[in-house]
């Protein structure tokens, strides 16, 4: 009778045994998978028309201390020259050509050949590049003039391919195009909680954006401006059920290695 109660204890170990080593296959089979990565724009539904989407209209103004890099092309070749010959000489040497430019004085005035002193704050770019094309027409054949900004900037951080400070010589940037030129969000990056930190005057301003609701098209912080941080933050929940997934796992394999060293004990007793 003990015999039998004990070959009934020893068939019920194996048994338990067996059930517990095939959870631990599935859960090593599970922790193998890869997390499905968030995607933009998920609230959007098919075949859709978004209102009072924010365009991309806004002029911004020129100010004391920015930095204008001012292209100029004509038919008279050598005044040319003259104009773009800083911006020549550093793309000739590999350095980046915009990181020459024209900074504008407290007073608001920037100095250019052939013409002096020029009043640029206060006016946006496209109005300064007419200005000054119209004041060149004396001097030279045609001119076009480009003007562009050289210190406007924004900070890109957190789960992204590359954090980098990304360049703005126009006015603004979409938040998308921010990130994409960045190297997108990471698999661990939350497309749901992207911090926005802006200057305004004297402060800053925090907004946190959520690029899985298709609302961000409607949102005036959907185009970064100069000097913007962007933060995207890392997915906590992704992690915790990792770790929750890897935990279980451990002490489902810990049991089962557990009772298959008590099955040999039993099988040596019975012997």
């Amino acid at each position: 009778m003990i015999s039998y109660y004990i070959q009934l204890l020893h068939t019920s170990y194996r048994s338990a045994s067996l059930i517990l080593g095939f959870l631990a296959v599935i859960f090593l089979g599970t922790s193998c998978s890869t997390t499905k990565p968030s995607a933009y724009f998920t609230t959007i539904p098919k075949d859709t028309t978004i209102q009072q989407f924010v365009t991309n209209n806004y002029e911004s103004k020129i100010v004391a201390g920015d930095v204008l890099s001012v292209l100029v092309s004509s038919l008279s070749t050598e005044e040319d020259a003259i104009f773009n010959k800083p911006i020549t000489a550093l793309a000739a040497a590999g350095s980046n050509p915009t990181t020459a430019g024209y900074l504008v004085q407290p007073d608001g005035s920037i100095f250019l050949h052939r013409l002096g002193k020029i009043t640029a704050a206060g006016t946006t770019r496209k109005v300064l590049a007419l200005q000054i094309a119209e004041q060149l027409r004396p001097f030279m054949k045609e001119p076009i003039v480009q003007v562009n900004y050289v210190n406007h900037k924004v900070t890109i951080l957190g789960e992204v391919g590359k954090a980098q400070v990304l360049q703005l010589p126009e006015e603004q940037i979409s938040i998308i195009d921010a990130l994409v030129l960045s190297g997108d969000i990471n698999a661990s990056g939350n497309r749901k909680d992207v911090m926005v930190i802006r200057e305004e005057g004297n402060t800053k301003s925090v907004k946190h954006l959520n690029l899985e609701d298709a609302a961000i098209f409607t949102s005036p912080w959907y185009y970064v401006k100069p000097n913007d941080i962007v933060l995207v933050s890392a997915d906590n929940s992704k992690f915790r059920k990792e770790e929750n997934r890897r935990n279980l796992q451990t002490n489902i394999t810990l049991v089962a290695t557990g009772l298959s060293l008590l099955i040999i004990i039993i099988d040596r007793v019975i012997k």
